[in-house]
């Protein structure tokens, strides 16, 4: 199995022996040994009706395979980057924080309902599961939260990184009339996480607001 590991808080290494990831397209910044790389079509490797359930949902990724002997290095913006195991279980994660994974892990998406209704982006997000390493991206360093029974966490959907675990999601709404007349704490749409699990959060918000409505 490739060798994922941190060169720095913002560069992935990847050591590979004749094997294969898959990582963000365009996110290779150097590499060195015999290393090829090739695109993903337009199914990013989840089949046809993959990428049907992804453009219903309006969750993009792309996605590019690694293959070759040597070490590959890989950023995106100068984000964060945090390494996740994963040893059979799930790990559900912001398409656009997705920077790197191991060829073995299985990709789908997760339709979540009202969340895009209230954030704007989009009704789904990307599962990966099975047994090997996944690098995800953060604005900052990835903050984990765990979650235990009775003790819901929420949390504000444009710092949402990701989620693992036997965790329960779903929106929380605050609407009443200074929301509506625009006089509301901002934070009017929050997701809601209940059962056992982690929850990866970034000291950042994404751009474009949420909608309050």
């Amino acid at each position: 199995m490739a060798r994922f590991r941190l060169n720095g808080s913002r560069m992935l290494a990847v050591d590979l022996m004749n094997e294969t990831i898959r990582a963000l397209n365009g996110s290779m910044v150097a590499y060195d040994g015999q290393m090829t790389f090739k695109r993903q079509g337009m199914t990013g490797g989840e089949g046809l009706r993959g990428f049907v359930r992804r453009r219903v949902a309006g969750e993009g990724m792309t996605l590019m395979e690694v293959t070759g002997q040597g070490t590959v290095y890989l950023a995106a913006e100068a984000a964060e980057i945090t390494l996740i195991p994963l040893q059979g279980d799930t790990l559900f994660v912001e398409s656009e924080s997705l920077l790197a994974l191991d060829a073995g892990l299985q990709t789908g998406v997760q339709f979540v309902g009202l969340r895009g209704m209230g954030t704007g982006q989009g009704l789904a997000t990307t599962k990966v599961d099975g047994h090997g390493m996944v690098a995800i991206l953060s604005d900052g360093p990835a903050i984990a939260l765990e979650v235990a029974p009775g003790m819901p966490l929420c949390v504000d959907p444009h710092a949402y990184v990701g989620h693992r675990g036997q965790l329960q999601q779903d929106v929380v709404t605050d609407v009443n009339w200074r929301t509506v007349l625009g006089q509301g704490s901002g934070e009017s749409v929050q997701f809601r996480y209940q059962g056992h699990g982690l929850v990866y959060v970034q000291p950042a918000e994404r751009g474009g607001g949420i909608m309050e409505v």
